[in-house]
């Protein structure tokens, strides 16, 4: 996975949770997690947001993932704590979960992404990430 291809998935989680709140206040039914896709096919789920993204430079990823993260706290900043936590949305869970569930997890596995790469790789020359999408460098 490249630096692109995580941006890419951090981008395409964020945008999702968009989707779903503005599905949801414009009273629309939510495909969780997506349409045509099952919590169990998360993987196919970040191949498309790779393919979603796929013609964005580096610098657009990175702006795009900036704009997205403002408006998903502005977007939850306007929201009231029983919105958010005082009834389920999805099965059992709140929409406040949901939210932190499909936020903080992509979150934390990139960060593992990069931990591993980082480790894998401290003794290289560089010590930089390049950002080709055709690198295989963040596992």
């Amino acid at each position: 996975m490249s630096p692109a291809d995580l941006v890419s998935y951090l981008l395409g989680w964020n945008q999702l949770v968009l989707k779903w709140l503005d599905r949801d206040d414009r009273g629309l039914g939510v495909d969780f997690p997506e349409a045509g896709f099952k919590w169990n096919q998360l993987g196919l789920l970040a191949q498309k947001f790779y393919v979603d993204y796929a013609d964005l430079s580096y610098p657009e990823l990175l702006e795009r993932l900036s704009i997205a993260k403002q408006h998903l706290v502005a977007t939850i900043s306007a929201r009231t704590d029983a919105e958010l936590y005082s009834r389920p949305w999805y099965d059992k869970w709140s929409k406040g979960r949901m939210i932190q569930f499909n936020t903080a997890s992509p979150y934390a596995n990139a960060r593992g992404r990069i931990r591993k790469w980082l480790k894998d790789n401290q003794n290289a020359s560089s010590g930089v990430m390049g950002v080709s999408r055709n690198e295989s460098d963040v596992a």
